[in-house]
């Protein structure tokens, strides 16, 4: 065994406790590794990283109350060295986009953590940064795209809220003719055929959630 000195001592932030179990269950067996702290959300990653100072923070992106880019922005803020691996089930190279700009050393989904997650937090402790391989396609793919503007995105997540154009007008208190330029903004933007199609897209980039 390694010297408690010589751990990477490890935080993980996920609002599913089987999950803490099984990152806990790959971890603790490690000779060079020990799990100090676990949190359910945003809030309590910060204090238990205000608490245990960990080497390698194990982050989920969507968790009750605060949820994992804002607490990466968070902790950096105070800890500009902390090394945050994001974990997640999101593919959308919007979310990558959102976690590496937010200060993220490394991204992995969760259907990999069994074969990437070891060697992931030792290369993150060592200072180097990991992309999966499918996720870096992506962002390659859409690294040209214009964006979508604020007053799109909440237009696209009404549309995929069941809006038609006059309840979006209402609801974002705009006229209805600037509701269909908005629409067909987001349209050419995304490279969709129509609304719903819009709507995939959005979701499977991360640029909305449901």
């Amino acid at each position: 065994m390694s010297p408690e000195s010589d751990l990477i001592r490890i935080l993980t932030v996920d609002d599913h406790p089987l999950l803490r179990k099984g990152i806990a269950a790959l971890v603790n067996p490690e000779p060079d590794m020990k799990l100090i702290a676990e949190a359910s959300n945003g809030s309590e990653a910060i204090e238990m990283f205000r608490s245990h100072c960990p080497d390698v923070t194990i982050m989920d992106l969507q968790m009750p109350g605060m949820g994992g880019i804002e607490a990466i922005h968070r902790i950096l803020s105070e800890f500009p060295n902390a090394r945050i691996i994001v974990l997640t089930t999101y593919t959308g190279d919007v979310q990558v986009v959102r976690a590496i700009k937010g200060g993220a050393r490394a991204y992995i989904l969760k259907g990999h953590v069994h074969r990437e997650l070891l060697e992931t937090i030792r290369a993150v402790h060592a200072g180097q940064k990991r992309i999966p391989q499918e996720i870096a396609v992506q962002l390659v793919e859409h690294v040209s795209d214009e964006a979508l503007s604020p007053r799109e995105i909440d237009v696209l997540r009404l549309i995929a809220a069941g809006n038609a154009n006059k309840q979006i007008a209402d609801r974002l208190s705009i006229g209805e003719a600037s509701v269909k330029s908005h629409v067909a903004n987001i349209l050419s933007k995304l490279g969709a055929n129509d609304r719903t199609h819009a709507v995939t897209l959005g979701l499977k980039r991360g640029i909305i959630e449901l």
